[in-house]
This record gives structure tokens, C-alpha cells and sequence, in this order.
């Protein structure tokens, strides 16, 4: 490095070559890109593409068949299994189904991160589950409700506060919309939105619902289906912006964006044929 030049930073998180296997089944092949601190990527892609997947992959709750995935440079496969669950705590992560615990009222679900990892007094725990509660627009009334007494809005967003109350670095959204009414799909979309500009936050957004990539997205990558690929092909389809996005001549990026069934419907005619 010249005199005067500054180290240019790794992407916080990058992908190279990850592939993942179940037993004989291939979900993801070859798998590259980066993150980079900040921006909010979008994973779009066909149900069944091995889009959770990759979440997993990228928190290291999955280790990769072959591959690497790299925090800040560094290989997660380099790390002590300390190190990692360490470096584990810069991330949040909305699951697609939520996955509150039923057996907790909705402030034990929120505390539960913080009784787990930070010797807190219970007043800051109580003014911090406060807090995140209001961030995503629920009042402390909720708090001794327990999940099925909440509408799936809401256990979405009590879960998105459980996942902010520990301040992460990294978001990581699965379906964060699936489920939900029009109304409430824009109130999360919204959240994500709110959590960005409140914080700095890095974000990815598993997702199939093109309403949440555009309100939400600077980058989108697109992975396709395994089994519609040759051995030869990428699974990543596309890379880049959401305007480079619908300007792409690839029918398969084209048409999924559009909602356009193209093909398909004489594909699944032949399969259930």
C-alpha cells in the first residue's frame, strides 16, 4: 500500500463458492457474493431456490458442503466455536414464522436475548423491551400477552423487537411479509425501512413478495432453482440494482419480477402429467 492510501475494508459479510447439500439433495451450487456494511440486499427467487438456506449459511447456524462464507474478511470456518457464537451476537434474525416462544408472554420473548447474553439490571431490561416495543409501534399493554393471543402482524413485529433489542449489526429478514394482509406487509416493509435510518444496520431480505425489494432494496440477487439448471449453469441468475433488475433480458429474472408464469404452466402440466 502507497503512502497516503487507506486500506480499502472487506465486505462485512462475503460469500465464496458456498454450496450446501442435504444428504443427496443439492440446494445451493457455487454460491459467490459480498455484502457490504450499510446496504440492505435483497434475496429474491423462486419457493424451493434455497433462499433460508442461505441465511443460515450466512449466520453459520448451517455450515456450508463446500465453500466459504467470511465475516469481515475472515472465514466463519476459522474461528473457535467461542469466537463464533461471539461474533454470532452481531446479528439479528426475523424468522419467517417468527418463532416466538409460546410458553413467554411477549415481554419474556423480547427480554429473553438480553437475560441470555447481558448481566443486566431488571430495570434496563424492562426500559430496553419498552423501548423496542415502541420502535416498531406497540405499546407496553401487549406485554403480557403470550403469542397466540397476537395477530400474525404482531408476533412479526414482536419478533423483529426481540431481534433489536440486543442492537445488532446485521439483519437478517426471512420472508418477513409471508402471511401477511397488504396493510401489514407495508408496516413491516416500513419497520425495515425505520430500523436502517435509526441505526446502522446492515440488512438482508430473503423474500418473494416484489413489494417489500422495492420498498426496501438497494441490490437484489436472484438465485434460481437447482433442478430447472444445467450442471453448467449459475445459480445466481442475477446481481445488481432493481432498475438493472427489470431491465435485464434474462426471461427468467423478466418474468419473476413481473409475476409472469411464461413456460412454467406447460412445466407443471408435464409434471403433474
Amino acid at each position: 500500500m502507497r503512502h497516503g492510501q487507506s486500506a480499502i475494508p472487506a465486505p462485512l459479510i462475503e460469500l465464496e463458492r458456498v454450496s450446501k447439500s442435504f444428504a443427496d439433495q443439492r440446494v445451493l451450487r457455487e454460491i459467490s457474493f459480498q455484502v457490504e456494511a450499510g446496504e440492505t440486499l435483497a434475496v429474491i427467487g423462486e419457493s424451493g431456490c434455497g433462499k433460508s438456506v442461505l441465511l443460515k449459511l450466512i449466520m453459520a447456524l448451517l455450515e456450508p458442503s463446500s465453500g466459504r462464507v467470511n465475516w469481515d474478511g475472515r472465514g466463519v470456518d476459522e474461528r473457535s466455536r467461542q469466537e463464533r457464537e461471539r461474533e454470532r451476537l452481531r446479528f439479528g434474525y426475523l424468522f419467517q414464522g417468527a418463532a416466538l416462544f409460546d410458553s413467554l408472554d411477549v415481554f419474556e420473548n423480547v427480554a429473553f436475548g438480553l437475560r441470555e447474553t447481558k448481566a443486566l439490571p431488571a430495570s434496563e431490561i424492562e426500559q430496553i423491551v419498552h423501548a423496542r416495543l415502541h420502535e416498531v409501534g406497540l405499546s407496553p399493554v401487549v406485554c403480557r400477552k403470550k403469542p397466540v393471543e397476537l395477530s400474525g402482524g404482531m408476533r412479526k413485529r414482536v419478533a423483529l423487537a426481540r431481534a433489536l433489542a440486543l442492537e445488532p449489526e446485521i439483519m437478517l429478514y426471512d420472508e418477513p411479509t409471508t402471511g401477511l394482509d397488504p396493510i401489514m406487509s407495508d408496516v413491516i416493509n416500513s419497520l425495515i425501512r425505520q430500523t436502517r435510518q435509526r441505526r446502522p444496520v446492515t440488512s438482508i431480505v430473503v423474500t418473494h413478495d416484489m413489494a417489500t425489494v422495492r420498498s426496501v432494496a438497494d441490490r437484489v440477487v436472484m438465485l434460481y432453482p437447482l433442478a430447472r439448471l444445467n450442471d453448467s449453469d449459475e445459480q445466481v441468475v442475477f446481481s445488481g440494482t432493481l432498475d438493472e433488475a427489470f431491465a435485464s433480458s434474462d426471461l427468467r429474472v423478466s418474468q419473476f419480477l413481473r409475476g409472469q408464469a411464461g413456460d412454467r404452466v406447460q412445466e407443471f402440466v408435464k409434471e403433474a402429467g
